[in-house]
């Protein structure tokens, strides 16, 4: 048994791949589970309708997150297998999307179509002699992959004891051939290093038939890991020219932990499966189904809607470090009803996000408060209109640099917040600008043992002096979020009427 298991790539937007993959290729979404490394990170198998090993693409999802580059030591293109006379329709509905596509070329003889997923990925359309089931249909299967090696023969060679012997040449490329599929190798010596991240095929797996055969290529090979995937046991090990391959066995298969497979997500045992968890990854539409459409803002952003909304609308603010999603547990403990708005401060400090730029512990960067408000205040106009929400059942919840941030908003943009919540906040502005904050009600939630507690009367006597409804508590922790957090916030939320 040769050939194919799967290939993974990186998405950095996960309704754009779903629509994509789903929707213009027709595969079916045959996996979402929780990742098994990383349980926040989702990761969505497509694939065959039964999720046959040798069918399945898949997608571990960075939503928003940094491309990576193509490169040496890469799988650089995915190559998906159609019947030879439907090269001329997948042309046609190509074009019909907007999709740019190249070709139709010849490539080892046969018809190759060459586009572009979301991401940027390379998806070939291959015309081959395998059975035509009419159309529209999906491809039926992997047909090959390139690799990018900055040392091909060597390659080639390691490639070589899993099934794959030496077809051709054409064009600097050197084709490997298994019983069913291909591997294309092309030569990228001198060129730049692949770099991770999304837009980014991450490797290629090769079918074994089982644990056994998983054990033998252990002993037979250096450096490598074993893993258990449940859908299947995992071996990766790296070819002589870095290039990551992976090595899966066909079973237990796709089906081991649902009927329906790929209607619910599933969290690897060894996780923990709770509601923190599921707000953390990114919700995302079938075709056809309702969505709320993204609109392309000032601020990358997430939203969690549950299943139940009652139309109020939580605003998130990170802080130091943190994410869009990084408050979602907390807000949904406060409200469960609660629409969920997140987003991602825009400043970085040693590679981390803020809101706005710090020059010391306790002095910051005053035209970049100015400026990144300015930009809040854009934001909150389009996501109003965009997503129809209702300004006066919006609060917005702020931790440490995010309760900073709202604090300032409200001062150089009054009117613009009516309710928030500020956990662990100080005062940044110098100066002050004077705002009338009539009608405007904000909890703010100070740690006993804060560090930076002493910086926190300032922003309380300046939001009592505006004219604020101010509920000013002080609850027995440092600057982390603790459960006492939670009960204040739920209870003041509460008698809100939020």
């Amino acid at each position: 048994m040769t050939g194919l298991h799967h290939v993974t790539a990186i998405t950095r937007d996960v309704q754009a791949n779903v629509d994509f993959w789903m929707g213009f290729l027709g595969l079916s979404l045959v996996k979402q589970t929780a990742g098994f490394e990383d349980a926040e990170q989702l990761h969505l198998f497509y694939g065959d309708a039964t999720g046959a090993p040798g069918s399945l693409v898949s997608f571990l999802v960075w939503q928003d997150g940094a491309p990576g580059r193509v490169g040496h030591g890469q799988v650089a293109e995915i190559a998906l297998a159609i019947p030879r006379a439907r090269i001329g329709d997948w042309l046609t509905r190509a074009m019909q999307r907007g999709l740019r596509v190249e070709g139709p070329v010849r490539e080892f003889g046969a018809p190759v179509l060459r586009l572009r997923d979301p991401d940027g990925i390379i998806v070939k359309l291959v015309g081959g002699d395998i059975p035509d089931t009419g159309w529209p249909a999906a491809p039926a299967r992997l047909q090959g992959v390139t690799l990018w090696s900055q040392d091909a023969p060597a390659t080639a060679a390691f490639l070589a004891r899993f099934g794959y012997a030496h077809q051709g040449i054409e064009g600097g490329v050197t084709r490997l051939a298994s019983d069913r599929d291909a591997i294309d190798i092309r030569d990228t010596a001198g060129f730049v290093p692949g770099i991770p991240g999304t837009g980014v095929i991450d490797h290629v797996a090769l079918r074994v038939p089982d644990v056994a055969a998983i054990d033998a290529h252990r002993a037979a090979l250096r450096d490598v890991t074993v893993h258990d995937r449940l859908y299947f046991t995992s071996l990766y090990v790296r070819d002589p020219a870095g290039i990551l391959i992976e090595l899966a066995t066909d079973g237990p298969g796709m089906a081991v932990d649902e009927d329906d497979l790929g209607r619910t997500l599933k969290v690897p045992p060894h996780m923990t499966d709770d509601t923190d968890l599921r707000l953390r990854l990114p919700q995302f539409a079938r075709p056809g189904e309702e969505r709320t459409p993204m609109r392309d803002l000032p601020f990358i952003h997430r939203i969690h809607t549950p299943d139940d909304a009652d139309g109020s609308v939580i605003l998130l603010l990170h802080g130091t470090g943190g994410s869009e999603s990084d408050l979602m547990p907390l807000a949904h403990r406060i409200a469960p009803r609660a629409t969920l708005l997140g987003l991602r401060g825009r400043s970085t400090e040693e590679g981390v996000a803020r809101f706005f730029r710090r020059l010391s512990m306790a002095s910051f960067d005053q035209d970049d408060i100015r400026s990144e408000a300015a930009a809040f205040a854009g934001f909150w106009e389009g996501a109003m209109a965009a997503y129809g929400l209702d300004p006066a059942r919006l609060t917005v919840l702020g931790y440490s640099n995010g309760a900073n941030f709202a604090g300032a908003v409200m001062a150089l943009h009054p009117g613009l917040i009516a309710r928030a919540i500020l956990i662990r906040p100080m005062l940044v502005l110098d100066p002050v600008p004077r705002a009338d904050l009539s009608g405007v009600r904000v909890l703010t939630l100070q740690g006993a043992r804060d560090p930076y507690g002493h910086y926190a009367p300032a922003l309380n006597d300046w939001l009592t002096a505006s004219g604020a409804d101010l509920d000013a508590r002080t609850i027995a922790a440092g600057h982390e979020i603790a459960p006492e957090d939670l009960a204040a916030a739920s209870a003041w939320m509460a008698s809100s009427g939020a």
